[in-house]
């Protein structure tokens, strides 16, 4: 089995936390939300995986000249071979998985980085394909699919009248990688593009017409990382859920000086907590210091000095100070606010 993640987008929703670190690489409860993603897949498909595929955007997008080496790391962790393709141009959903065409046969998992969910499902491998979906309240912002007698009839991007509300979150399992790659490349080929740009359920729908039969994949919680309020909130989600798993993610060395950790918290290396409460669902990456402050509901990075401060719904980036009165913050790498 193959893990396709394109992750090429400048996630510009989530300003300025990702104006220095790729969106699928913000951190949260002590991983990169592409490494939670790759793994919660990893579970539910519960078979070996031989290759995870990253498509990342150009250097001078944003992406680090490092992201190569981080995702390669990733991929090794799960016991798989690491491969980076570059979409230079936004060209669509579609375009960005065949940026990885060296990667796409056989079974095959595509992902896009910019969610994280928790299923309850066994993946048929002899289906065709299989595209997970989760009922929204306002599905005319989503792709979403008609279901009859547990096969997916329909597809249809983003409906301005209701038809469905099974919402594709952007997970897909193909069963036959080549021929989904044969598919791309018609389009581009015959440049069919769909508000500019080659559409991934317009590829669905012409594997649907020549027989292809994909079953709903149900997910229990999906949640987001595209802005600040809903990253924090993913952050929550994600430590509830290892608490519920009995991990515990406090490090062994953090340092308490009259200071108190409520659970679920991350808390990483060598981090120091003076006349602080911190918790619940807070995240404080390695090399931390945090004085004087209470937090609450909160993601903070790496190297951050806080002090003084009664945080809550607060999202604060790698080294950054924060000495300020302000309750619900954002603020990205290297900003001082005192």
């Amino acid at each position: 089995m193959k893990i396709i993640v394109p992750m090429a987008g400048i996630g510009s929703r989530l300003r300025p936390h990702t104006l220095t670190t790729p969106k699928p690489l913000t951190v949260i409860g002590g991983k990169p939300i592409v490494q939670r993603l790759v793994e919660d897949i990893a579970s539910v498909i519960d078979e070996p995986i031989e290759e995870i595929a990253f498509v990342i955007g150009p250097l001078a997008k944003g992406f680090p000249a490092n992201t190569e080496e981080k995702l390669k790391i990733i991929a090794e962790k799960l016991g798989a071979k690491g491969s980076v393709y570059v979409q230079e141009q936004a060209l669509g959903t579609a375009h960005a998985i065949y940026c990885a065409k060296d990667s796409l046969s056989g079974p095959c998992v595509v992902a896009y980085a910019d969610t994280l969910f928790k299923a309850d499902f066994t993946l048929d491998t002899n289906a065709d394909g299989a595209i997970w979906v989760k009922q929204v309240e306002d599905p005319s912002a989503f792709g979403v699919v008609n279901v009859t007698d547990g096969f997916i009839t329909d597809f249809i991007e983003k409906p301005k009248d209701f038809v469905s509300d099974l919402a594709i979150i952007g997970i897909y399992y193909f069963k036959d990688g080549d021929k989904l790659k044969e598919e791309i490349q018609y389009l581009i080929d015959n440049d069919l593009k769909e508000n500019g740009e080659y559409q991934l359920t317009n590829v669905l729908e012409s594997l649907k017409q020549q027989g292809a039969k994909f079953i709903p994949g149900k997910v229990n919680s999906w949640m987001d990382c595209g802005k600040k309020d809903a990253t924090v909130d993913t952050n929550k989600q994600v430590l509830g859920f290892e608490q519920a798993d009995g991990n515990n993610l406090v490090s062994d060395d953090v340092v308490l000086e009259n200071a108190e950790v409520i659970q679920p918290c991350y808390i990483g290396k060598n981090v120091v907590l003076k006349n602080t409460t911190i918790g619940p669902f807070v995240s404080i990456g390695e090399n931390s210091v945090v004085e004087n402050s209470t937090i609450t509901n909160s993601l903070i990075q790496t190297n951050v000095h806080i002090s003084n401060a009664n945080l809550d719904n607060a999202m604060i980036g790698n080294h950054a100070k924060y000495n300020a009165n302000y309750t619900s913050v954002s603020i990205g790498d290297y900003t001082e606010l005192t």
